[in-house]
């Protein structure tokens, strides 16, 4: 049986600064609260600059610098245990090699030996997403010298639910952590730490919009909240 508090060990790999929060904020409060588990976050993308003509406009300077301030501030209301920031161009992951990407996912495996891997789930329109998926599932393939044992997905509001409804990749949840109210309200209090990322109802990103879908989701388990995963692999190893 899957059960979180199973795991010493949780990798967490995002493209952007703001999604180890989207889809699983909630859960990561609850593990570092609840559960003796150490937590590490690696965000890949730098989240910022696709949106100026350029990446090297001077004005993405100081949003940068505000952006890693925020990614702080907000891991510091989660309460996870380490965080690792790289710079890949936000939006344009298509631009370098996937063979960098993985490179950077398998050193991150080698670090800390993780036993669950955490990160975005393949059906979503944002490319970032979809590639970071590519290298977690890649630099965690499984061998004979490997120890992990498990690697789940979760969604992305803003970018998972809106993929098309007849995609084969589509988000299939089927794990759902059971929240409590303290749960969202502190994903919600750490995702309006981001200045340039947070958004008035009734976009995805918003306040209203993360408590209703955590809502819903717990509707469909019967619970007042959750937050949804789908387990890509699982492996029960000889001990």
């Amino acid at each position: 049986m899957l059960e979180l508090n199973a795991f010493n060990r949780i990798l967490v790999v995002v493209a952007h600064p703001d999604d180890e929060l989207l889809g699983l904020g909630g859960t990561l409060y609850k593990i570092k609260k609840e559960f003796k588990c150490f937590v590490k976050v690696v965000i890949l993308g730098e989240g910022i600059t696709s949106r100026s003509d350029s990446r090297v406009e001077e004005s993405n300077v100081k949003k940068l610098s505000i952006h890693r301030k925020n990614i702080l501030e907000a891991k510091n209301i989660l309460g996870y245990d380490e965080l690792q920031i790289y710079n890949l161009p936000d939006n344009q992951f298509d631009t370098i090699s996937l063979l960098s990407i993985i490179k950077i996912v398998e050193k991150e495996k080698i670090l800390f030996e993780p036993q669950l891997i955490l990160t975005h789930h393949n059906g979503d329109v944002n490319i970032d997403h979809q590639l970071t998926f590519q290298a977690v599932n890649t630099a965690f393939r499984s061998q004979p010298s490997e120890s992990f044992k498990g690697i789940m997905t979760f969604e992305t509001p803003s970018g998972t639910e809106w993929i098309s409804s007849n995609d084969s990749r589509k988000f299939n949840p089927n794990i759902f952590v059971e929240l409590e109210n303290h749960h969202i309200d502190k994903k919600i209090e750490a995702m309006q730490c981001y200045e340039y990322e947070r958004r008035p109802y009734p976009h995805p990103r918003s306040p209203d919009a993360l408590k209703n879908r955590a809502k819903n989701w717990g509707v469909s388990i019967g619970v007042e909240y959750a937050e949804p995963f789908q387990l890509i692999k699982y492996i029960v190893r000889n001990e």
